[in-house]
């Protein structure tokens, strides 16, 4: 189902089954549209089939726009109005946006690490079994690249150039190629990839990049897990998620002096207001330090 469908549809169930008023029809309508744009810039998904990350970024993105409290909080509940409506319609089997909280007082950028705790956490995975060689190529490939989670998942080995040091994410008619200069993430890519994938595939025709044990392609709920693991291991006590690394990717580029339009590229944003939430990140962890450091503060 194509975003003006969807929204047909949903305008249709806000008029005729909810009876919503003029304004909370113009309004609900007006933050759904503004989603379908965003999924259109920024991600490989349409509105039905966005994922739980997809509407994360969105919000997250919201948020380090400036926009005020109760703007986010609307914006959730439009998105979880719309999206309790296709779950009860069959058009989606699980709800991405049940995981969506509003914020009740103060706005919240979302969580990154720090150096030290990237390299921690990085440390974790031991390449003494095929599991532990996937899971620090997985780990490193994502720090090293910034690449969504679903990019991640869903890489081919056909889409991985060693030599070139580089990997391609296609999705949606779209292709972008992501330098990989990172030593010790080619190295790890490389070791998984000669020495460990060949025994994990369950068919030698297989095409996924990264494959869980029973030798077909891992699962956004499956690396989910694996990142929970390591962040126990390591002892990191944020709420990190796969998604955190995409953001510890950019924030610390940008705090190197990296060029936004750079990192824009590199994360597939169309829209450079998606990225300058980086910029909101990176002035946070400086004002967080300078409080924490000075004597005066």
């Amino acid at each position: 189902m194509q975003n003006a469908e969807c929204i047909e549809m949903f305008e249709k169930y806000l008029t005729e089954d909810k009876n919503a008023s003029a304004n909370t029809l113009s309004s609900y309508l007006r933050d759904i549209r503004q989603l379908g744009e965003y999924l259109d810039a920024n991600s490989e998904h349409g509105i039905v089939d966005a994922s739980a990350e997809d509407l994360s970024e969105y919000i997250e993105t919201l948020r380090a726009g400036g926009k005020s409290v109760a703007t986010v909080s609307r914006s959730i509940a439009s998105i979880k109005c719309l999206y309790a409506h296709l779950f009860i319609k069959q058009l989606i089997t699980v709800n991405p946006a049940q995981g969506l909280i509003p914020d009740k007082n103060t706005q919240k950028l979302p969580e990154i690490l720090t150096s030290k705790e990237v390299e921690l956490l990085l440390e974790q995975p031991k390449c003494i079994d095929p599991k532990g060689y996937r899971d620090k190529a997985m780990l490193e490939l994502l720090y090293a690249t910034g690449i969504r989670v679903t990019e991640l998942i869903d890489l081919n080995i056909s889409d991985v150039n060693l030599v070139a040091g580089v990997i391609r994410c296609a999705s949606r008619n779209r292709e972008r190629f992501i330098p990989m200069y990172y030593p010790t993430a080619v190295k790890a890519l490389s070791d998984y990839i000669t020495l460990v994938r060949p025994q994990m595939i369950l068919m030698p025709d297989e095409q996924s990049l990264f494959v869980n044990v029973s030798g077909e392609r891992m699962s956004r709920q499956g690396f989910w897990k694996i990142v929970k693991h390591y962040q126990k291991k390591a002892g990191i006590e944020k709420d990190i998620t796969p998604h955190t690394l995409r953001h510890s990717f950019a924030a610390h580029l940008l705090e190197n002096g990296a060029d936004i339009h750079a990192i824009q590229e590199m994360l597939g944003h169309r829209d450079i207001s998606s990225t300058h939430m980086y910029s909101q990140l990176v002035k946070k962890q400086l004002k967080d330090v300078y409080n924490k450091a000075h004597p005066r503060a």
